[in-house]
Parts: C-alpha cells; sequence; structure tokens
C-alpha cells in the first residue's frame, strides 16, 4: 500500500510507521533547498569517498528513512550554478536550463550537530565523482531534498538486505539504526576487494555475505538459497539489472519488498 503524506515535521509518523506498521508506505517530506558547506573529506575505502556537508540550514534538515537521498546542485563547466527555487507548494521549481545534479543517500544525518554525510562512489567520466574530487572544505554545497522516500517498518522478524556499493550507505545507515536484536542477512555484491572494507555494524543476528561481481551478480541466486522464516521483508538498492530478479523472486514467495535500481549501466542519472 502506498500512503502520500507531506507536512511541516513528518518524523512523528515516521517513527509510528517504523514501529507499528506493515509492507511499504510512501512518505513525503517538505522538498527544501538546502545549502551547507563542506567540513569535511574522508576517504571511507579507495573507491568511496565521504563528504560530510554542515551549516544552520541543516536545522530544518529532513531525513528519516535510511535510503533517503538528496541531489547535488553540481556547477556548470564554467563553474557557475543555476539552483532550483523554492516555491509556495514545499517543492523546487528547476530553471532552464537546470544545474546538472545528481542522487545520493544521505549515510548519516544529525540534527544536533547540523551535519549529514554523502558517500560518494568514484567512477570514471562522472560529473559527481569528478566534482567530489575536486571539491575543498570550506566550499558551498547545495542539496535540494530529499523528496521523502519508500518507508518499510521495524516490525519482521527478519530482513534480507542486498546491495551493491551505491547501495551501502543505506544499509549501513539501516543497521544503525536498528536495534541490537534485529535479525537481517546482508548481501553485498562488490566490483573490487578493498570494498569489503567499507564499515558496517556488527550485530550477533546480522550474516554479511560480501559476492565478488566481476564475472556478474549472483545476489539473486544467493538470496533464493537462503533459509528464511515466513515473516521476512526484503530491501534491494543497487544496479537496476541486478536487483530486477529480486522482484519476481519476492512476488513468487509472497516476500514483501522494497526493490530499487540505484543505477544502470550505460545509463546517467537512472530515475528508477
Amino acid at each position: 500500500m502506498t500512503d502520500e503524506f507531506t507536512r511541516a515535521d513528518p518524523g512523528p509518523r515516521v517513527a509510528q510507521f517504523h514501529a507499528s506498521g506493515r509492507g511499504v508506505r510512501r512518505i513525503g517530506y517538505p522538498i527544501l533547498l538546502t545549502r551547507g558547506v563542506l567540513v569535511a573529506r574522508t576517504e571511507v575505502t579507495p573507491s568511496m569517498l565521504r563528504l560530510t556537508v554542515g551549516g544552520p540550514e541543516l536545522a530544518g534538515f529532513h531525513s528519516y528513512q535510511a535510503d533517503d537521498h538528496v541531489k547535488v546542485v553540481l556547477p556548470f563547466p564554467d563553474g557557475t550554478r543555476n539552483d532550483p527555487v523554492p516555491n509556495d507548494h514545499q517543492t523546487l521549481d528547476w530553471p532552464r536550463p537546470s544545474s546538472p545534479a545528481r542522487k545520493y543517500t544521505v549515510r548519516r544525518f544529525d540534527r544536533d550537530a547540523c551535519e549529514l554525510d554523502l558517500d560518494v562512489v568514484f567512477h570514471e567520466g562522472g560529473v559527481a565523482s569528478e566534482w567530489a574530487s575536486s571539491v575543498a572544505v570550506g566550499e558551498e554545497v547545495v542539496l535540494a531534498g530529499p523528496p521523502g522516500a519508500k518507508a518499510f517498518p521495524r516490525t519482521y522478524a527478519h530482513y534480507v538486505l542486498v546491495a551493491d556499493p551505491t547501495g551501502l550507505p543505506a544499509v549501513a545507515r539501516w543497521l544503525e539504526e536498528s536495534p541490537g536484536d534485529v535479525s537481517a542477512d546482508v548481501v553485498i555484491d562488490v566490483d573490487h576487494a578493498h570494498e569489503c572494507d567499507y564499515p558496517l555494524r556488527e550485530l550477533d543476528g546480522v550474516r554479511v555475505q560480501w559476492l565478488d561481481r566481476s564475472q556478474g551478480s549472483r545476489a539473486a541466486e544467493v538470496v533464493a538459497g537462503l533459509d528464511l522464516p515466513d515473516d521476512t521483508f526484503l530491501f534491494a538498492a543497487g544496479e537496476a539489472g541486478d536487483v530486477k530478479p529480486l522482484r519476481a523472486w519476492s512476488r513468487e514467495h509472497g516476500i514483501e519488498a522494497l526493490v530499487t535500481g540505484y543505477w544502470k549501466r550505460g545509463v546517467a542519472d537512472l530515475d528508477d
């Protein structure tokens, strides 16, 4: 079931759904334009950089779901930007020509500290990768969103979380925000051995498998071989073609699921 709502502070209703809901619910936030500054650059792995953005405008930022994303508004080649403009409907108007923008998961949001983290995967030729490699501490960073999320609750007996490097920030945040007795199987596709060094919270009830994707994804095959309880929820985020078989698998087995293609080979800025 999908339930749309947008209000000034959706946090309490999100918390209620996490605590007692079932299935997947579309949760809308006020879509804001937030200007901050880069306060830190941290290498998470040799192919992933963490950008920490801070500033007083983040006191009004909204993020309540582990896979919330923002669009980072990037400069044109000449260094200028044509930023979106907030309107009276709690959304943004994007001017023409619009500045390039790319989506990133909110890895961490600390309202009290007015900070958030974005983990950027480097890939050759990516406009966001090029920007992230050169943006300096102290420079302005412009964020559009989050627009809301498809939320899933914490009421299931067991979870299966599937991701590749682009989905790792969402999985890592979900684990950090989970109770200590959560039960889950985590299946991660990686393209390089060093990506297995991405830090995940270690919990007794969570099993993690790292899969070499160099010869193609085996994530769907591995998930199909898991011995799962009836009350299981599946979250999968990564390359669209790799996670697509999990949609059919979850329907066939009557498992509630949220399966999202974060990117697609050969397609820039996929909107799944």
